[in-house]
């Protein structure tokens, strides 16, 4: 299959505008308009990047942030990169509302902000929250239900022994200190009222230090935790949320969309447009949407997956070994087990026909091809997750590096698998958290802007 078609740079942060499409006393949906970090509406925009550069950068944030998931760490949590985030959210906290912009992450739980007064904060170029202007802040207690949902090594208590304290320690040693607390976070909708959540429970952040980047503010949680925006929003959104990102998300007018609420879920298959539907696999670690892999079909060659189940912070007594792929938003590219990777890729080269093995010439991506007087012929790929077989287009599964050479866009691991958001491009994704289950849709994400 040839293709002349390629995604010239990565999925990277977004900044999210909240756009309200409807709403009731019980349920609402909720529309995020995404733009790419790399669009000229985007504040980190820079013109003087080139495709190659905004690619190399994706290839190592993917690095840096596939190793928060890494099954050699205690603590996954403290895995973390302060600036590996892809997405930044606008959103409005306090009362009144104070506008803030922060990393948008499903593999993180707690959102957080800085906050005035500081101990020490890092420079931001937006205004910081101050807690003090805020009629509706209202400090957690150490026995709270929210301090007691952090990690030991996450919580602790103020000297008078009643305000819950949080500390995040992360993999480059930045960090961030504060207060566990209640506020009021708003979301503007589409007929200019604000739509109100009273009560979110966030972390304050009077004492943060480290490369954190100085546009956002602090980090919004869209994890499976229970102290997760999406998990506190719970019923109001029908514990559904989906999203659809653009594989040409890089061009001036496209990005993608998420959204939330009962009407977010894939539907209304037509003709090459069939909803596929896997279950979503519960772990001890609960911050992380993870999948079963089964294999992976080259051409007409399948292979089975032979990853195991890591990062998940080990299983319960009454867990099966399932649940071995993190399906992620926010790594630009996928991360296959390393065993079942040598035959993978050379399955994948066996089926390219019309080029011939070449370099990456930045020494990133370890299969790639150049292109001859023949149109390069592009093997379909196949993700067999359990119950779903999603077909990938060659836009999802290789990258075009230059004029003459495309490369596969899935690299290996010795650690946990990710299923990155190159492949999941021009899909709508449903997750269901009260099915447990989490769905795909080919469609035109560009087109449904």
């Amino acid at each position: 299959m040839g293709t002349q078609t390629f995604i010239n740079c990565s999925l990277s942060a977004i900044i999210i505008t909240f756009l309200v499409s409807s709403y009731s006393a019980h349920s609402q949906d909720l529309t995020f308009k995404l733009i790419h970090r790399d669009s000229p509406h985007s504040p980190l925009y820079n013109p003087l990047h080139t495709v190659s550069d905004r690619l190399k950068a994706g290839f190592l944030r993917s690095i840096s942030r596939s190793r928060r998931f890494s099954t050699k760490t205690d603590d996954l949590q403290s895995g973390l990169i302060s600036n590996g985030g892809e997405y930044f959210m606008s959103i409005s906290i306090g009362t009144p509302p104070s506008k803030v912009l922060a990393i948008a992450d499903t593999g993180s739980d707690l959102t957080w902000v800085q906050c005035k007064p500081c101990e020490h904060c890092y420079k931001q170029n937006g205004s910081i929250f101050d807690k003090t202007h805020s009629s509706t802040y209202k400090t957690e207690g150490c026995d709270s239900k929210p301090c007691n949902a952090l990690a030991k090594k996450e919580k602790g208590c103020d000297r008078s022994g009643k305000i819950c304290k949080y500390l995040y320690g992360y993999g480059d040693r930045s960090y961030t200190k504060g207060e566990v607390a209640t506020e009021t976070i708003s979301i503007d909708s589409s007929s200019g009222s604000p739509v109100s959540f009273p009560g979110t429970v966030f972390g304050c952040g009077y004492n943060n230090s480290g490369t954190f980047d100085g546009t956002g503010s602090g980090i919004v949680g869209l994890g499976r935790g229970p102290l997760s925006l999406i998990s506190q929003l719970g019923s109001s959104i029908g514990k559904k949320f989906s999203y659809c990102l653009s594989n040409t998300s890089y061009s001036t007018n496209g990005t993608g969309v998420i959204n939330l609420g009962t009407n977010s879920m894939p539907s209304n298959p037509s003709k090459g447009s069939a909803v596929l539907t896997t279950p979503l696999i519960y772990k001890t670690q609960n911050t992380y949407y993870y999948l079963n892999l089964e294999a992976i079909t080259v051409r007409k060659t399948k292979i089975p997956y032979t990853g195991g189940g890591g990062g998940g912070g080990g299983y319960s007594l009454n867990e099966k070994a399932t649940g071995n792929i993190i399906i992620d938003s926010g790594t630009t590219f996928t991360f296959l087990e390393s065993g079942f990777y040598e035959k993978f890729g050379a399955a994948v080269e066996a089926s390219v026909t019309g080029a011939k093995r070449a370099s990456d010439p930045q020494g990133m991506l370890i299969h790639c091809f150049k292109a001859g007087y023949k149109k390069i012929g592009l093997p379909e790929i196949t993700m067999h997750f359990t119950g779903a077989d999603v077909k990938l287009s060659p836009t999802n599964a290789f990258l075009k590096k230059d004029e003459e050479i495309v490369c596969l866009s899935m690299i290996p691991t010795t650690d946990v698998a990710i299923y990155g958001n190159l492949v999941q491009a021009d899909f709508r994704v449903g997750y269901d958290l009260e099915a447990k289950t989490l769905s795909f849709q080919r469609i035109d994400c560009f087109g449904t802007l």
